[in-house]
Order: structure tokens, then C-alpha cells, then sequence
């Protein structure tokens, strides 16, 4: 019998909208797909983490047009760990951006590019529009439609990992 797949999904979040994405992506992920689904904040996670793992989903709130620092200090503690172990894995992502998030997508896709991942969904990003010091450090409430893509993408990726679609 072969040991189950894994999908590895890290993540970092100061005011709770990156967390509400990846949990809803780990409720789709999660139900009977009969993957193993673990869910780190970045500070947490590490190269071990990411070689035991067949996919990956990360996610970080968008800060200052970049990844959050504490995602970046993940994949720095665990880039050359994993270097050419994990080629060709699956991979997506998960922004909360309070304005368009994609510099912080291109920021991930560069580093999943240099370990040699492949991506199998455009970034998930969602958007709080949070532009003055006040929305921007508030609590994120994501709206149900959001969460709903999250929890597709979870799905998607856990269907793929099970049926060796990737």
C-alpha cells in the first residue's frame, strides 16, 4: 500500500484574511481526498516540511507591494534545504492584497521557480482594497465567494495529489 500524498500549506497573516483563505483551502483540501494535509504558519515551517511534502500552496497578505516578511524568512531558512529535491512538485498561491497583489505573486513565482515547482493555478489573489493605516492594520473579514474560490483551489489541489494528476 502506498503512503498517502501531502499537501504542504504554508502561510503567514498579521490581520486574519490570509488565514481565512488557507483555512478554507484546507477545508477543501481536507474531506475524504485521502491526502494528508498540513497547515504552518511560515515561522514554523522549514525544509524537512517541505521535502516530506508532493504539493504546496503558499500564502501571504500582501505588505508593502512584496510577500510578507515572515513568508520570504520561510522560503530563506528553506530554499537551499530543498534545492533540487522537490523538482517539478505541484504548487499555488493565496494573496490577501489591499491593493493588486501581484508583485508579491511574481516574488513566489521566482523562488517556486528556482526550486523548479511547477504552478498549477493562477494565483488566487483577493482584494481588500485597505489603503489608509487604519484599513490596513484592521481585521480582514473575507466574503464568502472568496472564501468559496479557496476552498476550490484546496479541492483542485488535493483531487490532483490523490489522482497523480500532479
Amino acid at each position: 500500500m502506498s503512503t498517502p500524498k501531502t499537501l504542504l500549506i504554508v502561510y503567514h497573516s498579521m490581520t486574519g484574511g490570509t488565514r481565512q483563505m488557507v483555512e478554507a483551502a484546507h477545508a477543501g483540501a481536507s474531506p475524504d481526498t485521502g491526502i494528508e494535509v498540513r497547515l504552518l504558519q511560515a515561522a514554523q515551517a522549514s525544509a524537512p516540511d517541505v521535502l516530506a511534502a508532493d504539493g504546496y500552496i503558499f500564502g501571504t497578505p500582501e505588505n508593502l507591494a512584496s510577500m510578507s516578511g515572515q513568508l520570504k524568512d520561510f522560503f530563506d531558512r528553506s530554499y537551499y534545504g530543498a534545492l533540487d529535491q522537490i523538482n517539478g512538485r505541484p504548487y499555488a498561491t493565496l494573496i490577501c492584497a489591499g491593493s493588486d497583489g501581484q508583485n508579491a505573486a511574481r516574488q513566489i513565482e521566482r523562488i517556486a521557480t528556482g526550486w523548479r515547482l511547477r504552478r498549477v493555478a493562477e494565483p488566487l489573489i483577493v482584494c481588500t482594497h485597505a489603503q489608509t493605516p487604519e484599513a490596513i492594520l484592521a481585521p480582514k473579514q473575507i466574503g464568502d465567494d472568496d472564501l468559496a474560490r479557496c476552498r476550490t483551489l484546496g479541492e483542485a489541489m488535493a483531487a490532483g495529489l490523490a489522482l497523480g494528476v500532479f
